[in-house]
């Protein structure tokens, strides 16, 4: 778990301050998944915050069914986020992910099936947000 985190870390952190323009290899496909990727990534921070609030609505005797399920939306946002990045992490190694290190085929199936599930992480992500903030601003 530890060497999962770090290696998270690594990548986050190379993507931000690290990105090579020029490679070998063809790495567009890499390079529009992680795009995905950062699209979204700062988003996260806005979830907890919404959760918070959702859950004091939640708690209390003015929740309703709609607080309970944008409460629980973000929080499946949340989690598919982790998931895709810890599963992301564990098929692809740094050079492969930032310095266009050649794929082979199996990896490049293993790539078309990331970018779709990146895809629906994007969604969720931005769909979550919009329905809890929809559900927040009718309480102002």
């Amino acid at each position: 778990m530890k060497k999962q985190i770090i290696l998270l870390l690594y990548i986050v952190f190379s993507l931000t301050y690290g990105c090579k323009e020029d490679t070998k290899h063809d790495t567009s496909q890499m390079k529009k998944v992680m795009a995905i990727h950062d699209e979204v990534m700062p988003k996260m921070s806005e979830i907890g915050p919404l959760v918070a609030r959702l859950r004091k609505r939640v708690d209390s005797e003015t929740g309703t069914i709609e607080d309970k399920k944008a409460m629980e939306d973000l929080q499946d946002a949340h989690s598919a986020m982790m998931n895709w990045m810890r599963s992301f992490g564990d098929k692809f190694d740094p050079d492969e992910i930032m310095n266009g290190k050649e794929l082979s085929s199996e990896k490049q199936v293993l790539l078309d099936l990331e970018e779709k599930e990146v895809k629906i992480v994007k969604q969720k992500i931005n769909s979550s947000i919009a329905y809890a903030n929809k559900i927040l601003s009718t309480d102002q």
